[in-house]
């Protein structure tokens, strides 16, 4: 092994875990307060009928209960409003705990006795977002849970109509997908919450069962909107804690300007301003807090259940979700502050800013700002308050400076983490005479109240990103040196997801003195993931420069918000950062590493099948796999295509052929295209191929070099248990074995779990490497203790040509330098042939796992993605434990097999990407004909 080729794939392996690194820690600690139950939890069992007990004996429904509510409830007897929680992948319905808890504390200040039931789901924690066959049946068994929760309420005069359901991961998505059922009565949900759910695709598309639900859900959504639109669905994304459901994913796929549907990331959530992990997402009490407020502003105190009128949910939700303003829409603006009331309490400010303190004593006082002469010079009018009660403060005077008729401007007020902003544009208010800014604090709180006139444009400044080559070398900076409260920066050329920046912030006070926090906010106009960054005043502040989806076309860019301290200076610097830019590749593209893993190995096979048919021998496999690395001859085609496919008559050859779409990398920006599948594409830039490459055979390279390594240790400790050997042919099966063993495995994978006749048949392959580097080791010992004499004669023996060796080496005794060549040879063979195997066995693991914890329940896997693939791969593993380089040298199909891996690899980056089920039938295409060598 070459010094040079160890090194390369070091410094690959190293770029890889850098940006793995990113990717699982490189983000904010967990900012979250935990959820604690005051009472002991209980999950009471709702009784199902036996019809479906009977379909779905792992599923079960529950209420959740703490303390007296629990005993109250025990004869399930409700009058609340129905709330179901769905739990996602592997989740427990015991989950449900931190949303029921807060709910009960919330309901215990709540006048009239309004409050939740909130139910829970038992999904048997399976592993749907790997494994999509249990996706339809847990759909169903959720139309019958609602049923049976409504089915609670028929006591009451007026019983509830419909359940409010909040999932979790891909709770979220099985929740959407009860509108795909041909018997769903659509008015049986009018209300969505998602956290973390992957709407736009599966994270891993491992089995096509996958991929049809998703595409089933997509079509039913996008194509009858129209009759979906008395639904409401709010999805939240974790942020960039959440590692394994990136918050690109949890937009939702809907038709342009569709009202009901409202996507946005935790960081953006007012109250909230944090990042969650795919857990804590459940359990983050400021996120939770944030969703029971806005359940309890949904119900309807006239009949104590959901309102179903679209339009005040979505003003509820954006509310608690979006902007958080003092008062809700519906509450009446108009409004009278008589400035004969208080005189001495009112002030007018000429001047261009306020800065205003309460003193401890309660006091009223109000300050006018009159809007005629200010109107040419200034475009908005900017007021930022720590008072953070939720009451109305700034109204507009409609009749001249006396106020007697008063429009109340509160609703626009944004809520930030130190206080609330309220940014008014002055030609919206052609009506407005004055501005009226109320500063009372009749309970004696003290509180700071500042207002300035701003000129926006002059407040606005650019600064380029640099490159993502730059790699942190170069950076773009500007200086603030303006005295205004708010600063607008626009970061130009900052739209795609796989740049990351590193923006510092310094500021600096010439005088030092008290003063209010400053807040740095990063505007995505596109999608809801703005994030916050609270600072001290003079402070130097990193914020973390990442998209979680790419600009639109048409759309305004990206912005960075400072809402700063008067009379300070503020420098900004932006630099790329090296290991978020590989950190957000893998986020995005990290499906696309095991794609080239096994186009690596898979290369590294055919360079083995070159080397016999050469030289009639195997070729070391740390050598072979390190020569799998070729994108002049797998990406150079795959770019062809591409550019072929630009044209309408190439096109119109491809559809005759029944090929499915070429698989892009996924999807980065909220309104993408599908795939027949479902699956959003999009093109990426073509110069990443190559380094997914590069990582893809680096995992291949060292993936190898642990195969070996494990295979030596496993044989010195399984070494004692066998009789030593010293023929090539240890570890092989006669053909009767052979083909009752297949047969056997065969007959298993159809009346329980292919997968788990797969691994059995991968095991068998196995158990011949480890026999093969058994005799390995004995030869090696044998002949190192065998006379000198001996050994020198054999050496002789062996001179000449490659034909003439082989000649030799038939005849050659079974102890002899001949002999332990040709094991050397056959285990180098396996080795590549094992690393291939291990492949398909890890992509089928889910099912097998599904099976197993589900063995309970049904002795067989229904429905299997891997029988299909079960019986010929089955068949090729058996035959292959057979398989030496001696009868793949003697075959006559040998130079035709060889040619076949290239193309096959070519076809595996083309079609799976987002199909990652498909490199099994790839690696089954090109081991067929391997397979066939052995026979003929």
């Amino acid at each position: 092994m070459k010094l040079a080729t160890v090194a390369f794939y070091g410094f690959a392996l190293g770029l890889l875990a850098v940006g793995l690194r990113e990717l699982l820690t490189g983000f904010e600690e967990n900012r979250c307060s935990m959820t604690y139950m005051f009472e002991y939890p209980e999950y009471r069992r709702v009784s199902l009928p036996r019809r479906v007990a009977r379909l779905y004996p792992a599923y079960g429904l529950y209420l959740y209960g703490e303390g007296v509510y629990a005993q109250e409830t025990r004869a399930l007897k409700l009058t609340g409003a129905p709330v179901l929680f769905l739990p996602g992948n592997a989740g427990s319905y015991k989950q449900a705990r931190s949303l029921g808890s807060v709910a009960l504390r919330k309901a215990e200040d709540m006048e009239g006795g309004l409050h939740f039931n909130v139910f829970t789901v038992d999904f048997n924690e399976e592993l749907v977002a790997l494994y999509g066959g249990s996706l339809l049946r847990q759909t169903h068994f959720l139309h019958e849970s609602i049923k049976a929760i409504l089915r609670l309420y028929k006591h009451l005069k007026t019983p509830p109509q419909s359940v409010v359901l909040v999932g979790h991961s891909m709770g979220g998505v099985v929740a959407r997908a009860l509108f795909t059922l041909p018997r769903f009565n659509t008015n049986l949900v009018s209300l969505i919450i998602t956290q973390a759910s992957p709407h736009l695709a599966p994270v891993l598309a491992l089995d096509p069962y996958l991929l049809d639900f998703y595409s089933a859900v997509r079509q039913k959504w996008v194509n009858q909107a129209k009759k979906l639109r008395n639904v409401t669905v709010l999805s939240v994304g974790g942020g960039y804690r959440d590692y394994q459901v990136r918050s690109g994913l949890t937009s939702l796929p809907c038709p342009p300007g569709d009202p009901n549907k409202l996507s946005l990331v935790a960081t953006a959530v007012p109250r909230t301003w944090v990042s969650t992990d795919h857990l804590s997402i459940v359990w983050c009490k400021e996120l939770v807090l944030a969703t029971v407020r806005a359940l309890f502003d949904l119900i309807d105190p006239e009949t104590r259940q959901f309102s179903v009128n679209p339009e005040k949910k979505m003003a509820v939700l954006n509310h608690h979700f979006i902007r958080h303003p003092v008062r809700m829409l519906e509450e009446t603006q108009e409004t009278s502050v008589s400035i004969s009331d208080f005189p001495e309490a009112w002030s007018e400010v000429n001047t261009l800013r306020l800065a205003y303190s309460t003193p401890k004593e309660g006091q009223v006082k109000y300050f006018l700002f009159a809007l005629s002469s200010r109107r040419k010079a200034y475009s908005h009018f900017y007021c930022r308050s720590n008072n953070l009660e939720m009451s109305s403060w700034v109204y507009g005077c409609v009749n001249g400076s006396s106020c007697v008729h008063t429009v109340d401007l509160s609703t626009g007020t944004e809520l930030l983490p130190p206080y609330k902003v309220l940014v008014l544009s002055l030609s919206n208010l052609s009506s407005v005479t004055h501005l009226l800014v109320s500063a009372s604090n009749l309970n004696g709180k003290q509180f700071t109240v500042e207002c300035e006139w701003q000129r926006q444009e002059s407040q606005t400044l650019s600064v380029p990103a640099p490159h993502v080559l730059s790699f942190g070398l170069t950076a773009s900076d500007v200086s603030v040196n303006s005295s205004g409260l708010l600063h607008i920066i626009q970061l130009q050329h900052f739209h795609q997801v796989y740049q990351a920046l590193r923006i510092n912030v310094a500021s600096q006070c010439k005088v030092h003195k008290d003063r209010l926090p400053n807040v740095y906010r990063i505007h995505v106009p596109w999608f809801g993931e703005d994030s916050l960054t609270t600072a001290s005043v003079p402070s130097v502040t990193e914020i973390s420069g990442m998209l979680h989806t790419s600009r639109p076309d048409n759309s305004s860019g990206v912005f960075l918000l400072l809402h700063t301290a008067p009379n300070c200076q503020y420098k900004v610097s932006v630099r790329t950062s090296l290991p978020r830019v590989l950190g957000q590749i893998l986020r995005f593209c990290g499906p696309m590493v095991p794609v080239y893993t096994a186009v690596t190995l898979l290369l590294a096979c055919r360079g083995q099948l070159c080397s016999i048919l050469k030289s009639r021998r195997s070729a070391d496999m740390s050598q072979v796999v390190g020569k799998g690395l070729q994108p002049h001859q797998v990406n150079l085609p795959v770019y062809i295509l591409h550019m072929l496919l630009s044209c309408s008559w190439f096109q119109d050859v491809w559809s005759v052929l029944y090929l499915p779409p070429m698989d892009a990398l996924p999807s980065t920006t909220p309104d993408m295209t599908f795939h027949e599948g479902g699956v959003p594409v999009e093109e990426w830039p073509h110069p990443l191929s190559p380094l997914f490459y590069i990582w893809g055979a680096a995992v291949a390279f060292w993936g190898s070099a642990l195969l070996r390594l494990i295979v030596r240790l496993i044989s010195l400790i399984l070494a004692p248990l066998h009789r030593p050997s010293v023929s090539r042919d240890c570890g092989t099966l006669p053909r009767r074995t052979l083909l009752l063993i297949t047969l056997s495995l065969t007959v298993m994978g159809g009346v329980s779990c292919g997968a788990l006749s797969i691994f059995a048949a991968f095991l068998l392959h196995l158990y011949r490497v480890l026999r093969l580097q058994m005799t390995e080791r004995s030869l090696s010992h044998m002949l190192n203790l065998a006379p000198r004499q001996h050994k020198e004669a054999e050496n002789g023996s062996v001179e000449g040509d490659s034909q003439s060796r082989s000649t030799e080496c038939n005849g050659a005794p079974l102890l002899s330098e001949c002999a332990l060549q040709e094991v050397r040879d056959d285990l180098q063979l396996h080795l590549c042939l094992s690393a291939l195997f291990t492949l398909p066995v890890m992509l089928i693991a889910p099912s097998l796992i599904h099976w197993i914890r589900n063995l309970r329940y049904s002795p067989q896997l229904d429905p299997d993605p891997c029988w299909p693939l079960s019986v010929p791969l089955i068949i090729v593993y058996m035959l292959l434990i057979n398989c030496n380089t001696l009868k793949l040298s003697n075959s006559k199909l040998l130079p035709l097999t060889s040619c076949i891996p290239l193309p096959m690899s070519i076809a595996m980056v083309t079609f799976s990407p987002l199909h990652l089920y498909r490199v099994s039938y790839f690696l089954l295409a090109a081991l067929v004909p391997l397979a066939s060598c052995v026979l003929l």
